[in-house]
């Protein structure tokens, strides 16, 4: 049993604000505010987690499962959605450590936003810090790319008036507006809406495939190469890789020791989204996926293709806003603006993150590729590899393991079971996830720079070669022409 002390100490870790409200009057005004702007509960984590988890990758997993063949493609889901919630867990364990030992010695977070290079800081030492800090950054760096590349790449299918490119000017001048938007806190209505609208889009792709049928002379050719099964597998790793932003929402809970299990349950949501959507997507149209990173591609234009597109591309908005405002945070905490109480002044000291963001998804828009790339050499550290050693070496000692503030559920078996899992999960990600998956995404983006070239103004608007001699059939005329198809 835990000393009492201990026990108090975590059940007041992030109640700042149940504190600072206490005993205030509420108008009408702070109950609208709170309702739709002020979230900390375990609900609106868990929004917040199922919303950021899968966002544009839904559209890139039918790809996925070109490469992979369906039956791979279901297991990596499977495998790849525990693993993640594992490593998850051990980040809101590793939080909950290192914010209990800081609150011991009465540090206040009251006006301080705690992220995950400050508690490697805090229980490793600077050097851990330094490499975190890099990952991270980069990650959440190439995360918004994403999203911006795939604003661009959705609202084509509903007005190629204007070419790619030129939609990435424009919505990046729309998600430069998440600057005010001051921290996870306030996300509560978004990650709401959020999953609203990918829960819609995935069963979109569902129902829209099923009904549309098989193409005529379907084919499931995958797996047939090793780099497009390993450009695939990594592909999902990245999918389930989205908890490089755990330790922020953690921080905008009330009671942020009730994390553990909420990136498990969202997990298991979110698979009932992106199983059945992949594989209706690949079951209709088989190899004709190698050539269409983007599912939207091949479903015929309707006013629900056109509403998925829609809502996919404000829920893309939301998701640039969750992996962009950590960076906002380092970067006011780098020129000393993170306690300062204008929003306005915060804002605009926050708008030079937006510009290398905007450069980047210009100079690569390669919308599906980029996703694998991200994942085997970034992911594979920063959400992987990173948790499960720092905990590791957090806990190395007998003293650290008997002071813990969270000791591992006994259906791991305790220390022995979760350092175990630890070594499996850090063997496999560097091997499969970092090895393989690094080699083939990067022979496939290498492909795609050479097949368009860098600051490609329509990426796949125009019929590319197939990639790596992979036989993909082309529909027949009358299907492009229904279709209204831009590439094969």
């Amino acid at each position: 049993m835990e000393p009492l002390d201990k026990v108090v100490e975590t059940v007041i870790v992030g109640s700042y604000v149940e504190m600072e409200t206490e005993g205030k009057p509420k108008t009408m005004k702070s109950r609208l505010s709170k309702f739709f702007w002020h979230g900390g509960s375990v609900y609106d984590a868990w929004f917040s987690c199922a919303s950021n988890q899968v966002a544009q990758v839904l559209l890139t997993l039918p790809y996925s499962f070109s490469q992979l063949g369906m039956t791979s493609g279901i297991l990596f889901q499977l495998f790849y959605g525990l693993m993640g919630s594992w490593t998850a867990y051990l980040i809101s364990i590793l939080y909950v450590e290192y914010r209990t030992r800081k609150e011991r010695e009465k540090v206040d977070f009251r006006n301080h936003v705690i992220q995950w290079f400050e508690v490697l800081d805090g229980l490793l030492g600077k050097h851990w810090r330094n490499v975190g800090l890099a990952f991270n950054c980069t990650f959440l760096l190439f995360g918004s790319v994403i999203q911006l590349i795939a604003c661009a790449s959705n609202i084509y299918y509903i007005n190629d008036n204007l070419d790619k490119r030129t939609w990435t000017y424009i919505f990046g001048a729309c998600c430069a507006t998440t600057v005010f938007i001051p921290s996870f806190h306030n996300y509560r209505i978004w990650s709401f809406l959020g999953l609203i609208m990918t829960t819609y889009t995935a069963w979109y792709l569902t129902i829209a495939s099923l009904a549309h049928g098989q193409i005529e002379g379907v084919k499931h050719s995958g797996p047939t190469q090793l780099v497009l099964y390993f450009t695939g597998a990594t592909n999902i790793l990245y999918t389930f890789g989205g908890h490089a932003v755990t330790v922020e929402i953690m921080h905008a809970m009330w009671k942020p020791q009730k994390f553990k299990a909420i990136y498990l349950l969202a997990t298991l949501y979110v698979l009932t989204l992106t199983l059945p959507s992949a594989a209706s997507v690949y079951w209709a149209f088989g190899d004709m996926l190698l050539n269409h990173s983007n599912a939207f591609a091949l479903l015929p234009r309707s006013p629900f293709r056109d509403m998925a597109v829609v809502l996919m591309l404000i829920h893309q908005f939301i998701t640039f806003g969750f992996a962009c405002t950590p960076l906002y945070f380092v970067w006011e905490k780098a020129i000393g603006m993170h306690e300062c109480k204008s929003m306005c002044k915060r804002a605009l000291a926050r708008l030079p993150v937006v510009i290398p963001i905007w450069f980047l998804a210009i100079i690569f828009p390669f919308f599906g590729p980029i996703n694998s790339a991200v994942g085997s050499l970034l992911v594979s550290f920063t959400v992987y590899i990173i948790p499960a050693l720092a905990y590791m070496f957090t806990f190395r000692s007998a003293a650290a393991r008997e002071n813990a503030v969270e000791n591992p559920p006994w259906f791991v078996g305790r220390w022995a079971g979760t350092y175990s899992i630890n070594v499996f999960v850090v063997g496999w990600t560097l091997v499969v996830g970092f090895g393989f998956g690094g080699w083939a995404s990067m022979t496939n983006f290498v492909h795609q720079v050479d097949t368009f070239g860098l600051f490609t103004k329509c990426y796949q608007c125009s019929p590319p070669p197939l990639l790596h001699n992979v036989t993909a059939p082309l529909p027949p005329p009358s299907f492009q022409k229904h279709y209204h198809l831009h590439s094969p």
